[in-house]
């Protein structure tokens, strides 16, 4: 049973990286699951605390993950037309391929701005912002996912052997 577990967390894991920049996948919270399920293997190491800071890691990720863009959004000047033009650019781009992903929610924004009739310079100023915002969220939680996999790689391989 414990191999089957270990595959399983680590493809968890393996989805999490992925989740780290596809905005559809919850990247931190399958990274956590990955955790989770080898807290039931026989023979882990996994503490309850680190399983708690982590947890609260994920969360504060998270949680990030919604702020960050909004605040640099507003910090930069834009409006509510730029926020929800860089949602809607990410998950347009989402269909676009990973190009798509990087530059949906800059366009989007821009397009946002220019519909509140925000002059093109200062629309751009938004939208490179955004950029921004995405691009270091994106970072947190892939650098968030890639520490649990190497953790759960670790961690599996001492389970099974």
């Amino acid at each position: 049973m414990d191999i089957l577990l270990v595959i399983i967390a680590v493809f968890s894991a393996f989805v999490g990286i992925i989740g780290a920049i596809a905005p559809v996948i919850p990247g931190p919270t399958l990274s956590i699951a990955s955790l989770l399920i080898l807290k039931f293997c026989d023979g882990n190491d996994i503490s309850t605390t680190s399983l708690v800071i982590m947890v609260a890691a994920a969360v504060i990720v998270t949680i990030l993950d919604y702020i960050a863009p909004v605040w640099f959004t507003k910090k930069s000047g834009g409006s509510k037309y730029g926020t929800w033009g860089a949602t809607i650019g990410l998950f347009i781009g989402m269909f676009a391929g990973f190009l798509g992903i990087i530059l949906g929610p800059f366009i989007g924004a821009y397009i946002g701005e220019l519909i509140a009739e925000t002059p093109s310079s200062k629309a751009f100023k938004v939208a490179c912002m955004s950029f921004v915002a995405f691009m270091l969220t994106s970072g947190i939680k892939l650098i968030f996912s890639i520490y649990i996999l190497v953790t759960v790689i670790s961690e599996g391989w001492s389970i099974l052997f």
